[in-house]
């Protein structure tokens, strides 16, 4: 490829005779960088990339593209120096360039929210699918091309892995992408310059303000899908909503279980033990939902993608009865067998809203005690320990209070700063504090009561724990299965 073709749509500096020159390679690490590639200097949370263009340089590179002329110690002068506004939009319009552009020859649909995410994309997959359409899937659990599982590192991949995606998703013959979209990435352009058919918007409650500073911020980094997108499909219940939309010059699509005005509204909600049923209503028609998932969540999730489906043309009886085949994520309120008589739920719920949401559900449905074991991540907004303690002691019977990933804090610090928000007098909720989670989970196996339901918080999908700088298994599933068996035959 020419520098003149990678730089497509990009707006840059004069390249004079260096636009001819045939391109390697492209990267923003200067430790992959090799002869005749290109290196982007991109300003980063802990390292500035302008600092190693002389590394790149040293390496082979051809090409420096950065925001500033480069005149480091170190630089001989060899590679062409290419001035853009913001590496980050120019990286990942570079990415797209250099596979060909593919996600053009796709249908992406972007959704972002503090949580649903993973369940509103598996949902309009499947959705999709029984419309007859191949899809890929880009999400926090697993990347997908049709059936074929890729692993995940990322809920919105780097822009070389994604448009890298995209280019595999375009030639095995998917006409959609599914896609979650994380603030994170939207806040670094990861997704610049792609078009969005529609996005969707589940909620926005306190998460990450340790990299956003504020809900305001946070809500500005979401809106950023919505300004790249030719509709949007709203949650209209969501108190952050008519801030999202204003201003929006795209076509907006709203759903609800609470407004009669919304464009699509579920009526008649009625809660099971193993899922919940409504009526979706909408585009003059009435569709009868019987969802395999339980909780409210559940119904905002299925709202969400059949408006998004709906939006996309699809026919609304299909849609309605793919909605009813629809199966739980893994981590999403997922049920452990235990053949037992208690339950063990495991749920991805990591913050205060969707601590709160998946208690209530539980509570609504268990027969004893609802038990919930949780902890909270290190190295991230510590304002949100106590809401998530205040959220689960409001609709628990008892807590386990324990480490979720530490990272590099004090599991014991982290934990004070839950029992904070723990209430007391009349309101006190019993508790027990194991920091290690293995030991949490066995202690709570080992004490469940008849009718129980041990709600384990926070891991949901994830098998692994991150402890200080080390990553090491732990698969919540294989932890019940050995505490089951510790306690014997039932």
């Amino acid at each position: 490829m020419k520098l003149y073709e990678l730089l497509r749509d990009i707006p840059s500096s004069a390249l004079g005779d260096a636009g001819g020159q045939d391109i390697a390679g492209i990267t923003c690490d200067s430790r992959r960088a090799g002869p005749g590639w290109v290196f982007v200097c991109i300003r980063g949370v802990k390292a500035d990339g302008h600092r190693y263009a002389a590394q790149a340089e040293q390496a082979g590179a051809s090409v420096i593209v950065a925001e500033e002329a480069i005149g480091c110690p170190g630089c001989t002068g060899s590679a062409a120096q290419v001035l853009v506004p913001s590496t980050r939009k120019a990286w990942a319009q570079m990415c797209a360039n250099w596979f060909g552009r593919p996600a053009e020859r796709l249908h992406l649909i972007g959704i972002t929210g503090t949580n649903g995410k993973t369940s509103v994309t598996y949902m309009l997959k499947t959705i999709l699918e029984a419309c007859g359409h191949k899809v890929g899937l880009i999400g926090t659990i697993q990347n997908m091309i049709g059936d074929r599982v890729l692993p995940s590192a990322h809920t919105t991949p780097d822009p070389y892995d994604l448009h890298s995606m995209f280019a595999l998703m375009a030639a095995e013959g998917c006409s959609h992408a599914v896609m979650e979209v994380s603030s994170h990435a939207l806040d670094q352009e990861r997704v610049s310059g792609c078009a969005f058919d529609a996005a969707v918007f589940t909620n926005l409650t306190q998460d990450h303000l340790d990299y956003h500073g504020t809900m305001e911020n946070y809500l500005a980094a979401k809106k950023k899908l919505f300004q790249m997108c030719r509709c949007a499909v709203v949650n209209a219940d969501d108190p952050w909503a008519g801030k999202l939309t204003e201003g929006l010059s795209c076509p907006i699509v709203t759903f609800s279980a609470q407004r009669d005005e919304a464009d699509y509204v579920a009526k008649n909600i009625r809660p099971r033990p193993d899922g919940v049923d409504f009526e979706l209503v909408g585009t003059a028609r009435i569709g009868r939902v019987r969802l395999a998932i339980p909780g409210m969540f559940s119904v905002y999730n299925a709202l969400a993608a059949a408006a998004c489906g709906l939006t996309l043309s699809l026919p609304f009886d299909r849609l309605v009865e793919a909605l009813c085949h629809a199966k739980g994520v893994k981590g999403r309120a997922e049920v452990v067998p235990t053949g037992r008589d208690f339950t063990v739920v495991i749920d991805y719920a990591h913050t205060p809203d969707g601590l709160e949401k998946i208690c209530k559900t539980m509570k609504e449905c268990c027969r004893g005690r609802l038990v919930t074991l949780f902890g909270c991540g290190g190295d991230r907004d510590r304002s949100k320990r106590p809401k998530m303690a205040a959220a689960a002691a409001a609709l628990s019977d008892y807590l386990v209070i324990t480490s979720d990933n530490p990272r590099t804090e004090e599991p014991e610090a982290i934990i004070a700063d839950i029992l904070a928000g723990l209430p007391s007098g009349e309101d006190a909720v019993p508790y027990t504090v194991i920091p290690g989670r293995v030991e949490a989970i066995h202690w709570a196996v080992r004490n469940a009561q008849p009718g129980d339901t041990l709600l384990l918080a926070g891991k949901g999908h994830e098998t692994y724990q991150v402890l200080k700088e080390e990553v090491i298994h732990l698969d919540e599933r294989e932890v019940v299965a050995d505490a089951l068996r510790e306690l014997g035959q039932p």
